[in-house]
């Protein structure tokens, strides 16, 4: 038989915090973010979840290509726009929209030779320091698209670096509006942080709302909030099974280095998942695990295709136990992502990419 381990994507999950992101929406539509190969569910296996969505937004052009033939006919944005001129062909021939964050970008749509004019998303930097023009230099960036052709409606865009955090987004909205406040066209302000924490900001105008990980179950302001504050699901299940149990005295050790030394006797489990199916090795004792739907933690450090956890409460646990490592337990427990990336000092977005290819994954 197979080595038990696997990963279930969930689109009734998916088509949920879809909802979700739509009631925070307000009358503006939403981008699902598919981006990462769908965050690591897969674009395909993400798409019958999402495709209530009003566009889909993702990172390049085999992606959109991907996302056009799931029979998607609707817009579809790249966010980081072309990364050479001849990508501009692909955009036509698709149909696609893309950001313009560079003047270089604005030449290539400049000597590009099209009969469809593009619809573009003008990217201001306004705090993030990542993509963008500078605030004093957006204006005449619109200008200059809005006389092009080869445009046929100027978008405005930016993105929120602390909509997270405590700082908050009126710092780059303030600065957003003074530099682009009376220009036409429709904007995107928000991602799932902003849009659930700041939805209703004083001055925030959305007419396109980006969501990317609420979308995939995971609190983007965990631990202050987690999803069912939110009222989000998880949408990718990571579970296995026990493949043996040990005995353990005081004073014996567990795994690699002897981190973990019982200081009484106590029966461990050992699970099919290691850090080569992309569970993360950082994660030490007492990261939470469920065992047949219970919560228990685990023991000691993550091997390459193993794990322990600590069975001194599941005495009924045994040889073929379900182990769910995050996400959909059964009996209807739940593990959320981010509790494990809290474990592990990153967060719920790394671990949905990280899962590894030896690792099957199917839409339950």
């Amino acid at each position: 038989m197979p080595r038990p381990i696997e990963a279930l994507v969930h689109p009734a999950a998916l088509a949920h915090n879809l909802r979700t992101a739509r009631r925070h929406a307000g009358d503006a539509r939403v981008w699902a973010v598919v981006k990462a190969n769908a965050y690591g569910h897969g674009i395909e296996r993400a798409f019958e979840g999402l495709k209530a969505a009003d566009g889909f937004a993702l990172l390049d052009l085999a992606e959109a290509e991907r996302v056009r033939g799931c029979g998607w006919r609707g817009p579809v944005l790249l966010l980081e726009g072309c990364f050479e001129p001849r990508d501009l062909e692909l955009c036509s021939r698709l149909n696609l929209w893309h950001v313009v964050h560079c003047a270089e970008q604005i030449d290539w749509l400049a000597a590009h030779k099209t009969h469809e004019p593009h619809r573009v998303f003008l990217k201001m930097n306004s705090g993030m320091n990542r993509l963008g023009f500078a605030p004093q230099a957006f204006r005449s960036a619109y200008a200059r698209l809005n006389a092009l052709p080869q445009v046929d409606e100027v978008s405005l865009m930016t993105h929120f670096s602390d909509a997270d955090a405590p700082r908050g987004i009126a710092h780059q909205l303030a600065t957003f509006e003074a530099a682009a406040g009376d220009l036409p066209g429709e904007r995107s302000l928000s991602n799932s942080a902003a849009l659930l924490r700041h939805g209703a900001a004083p001055g925030l105008r959305n007419d396109w709302v980006r969501a990317g990980i609420l979308g995939y179950g995971s609190a983007p302001d965990f631990p202050e909030h987690d999803i069912a504050h939110w009222d989000l699901q998880p949408t990718m299940t990571l579970q296995t099974r026990l493949i043996a149990t040990q005995q353990l005295q005081p004073g014996d050790t567990v795994g690699y280095g002897s981190r973990y030394t019982a200081e009484r006797a106590m029966r461990i489990g050992i699970a099919a998942c290691g850090y080569a199916d992309g569970y993360p090795r950082h994660c030490g004792t007492g990261t939470p695990v469920l065992v047949d739907g219970q919560r228990t933690g685990t023991v000691g450090r993550v091997s390459m295709d193993m794990l322990a956890v600590d069975l001194s409460s599941l005495p009924e646990a045994g040889i073929g136990s379900a182990v769910t490592l995050w996400g959909q337990g059964p009996g209807g427990a739940v593990l959320a992502i981010d509790e494990v990336a809290q474990a592990a000092g990153t967060i719920g977005y790394e671990l949905m990419c990280a899962v590894a290819p030896r690792v099957p994954m199917r839409a339950d």
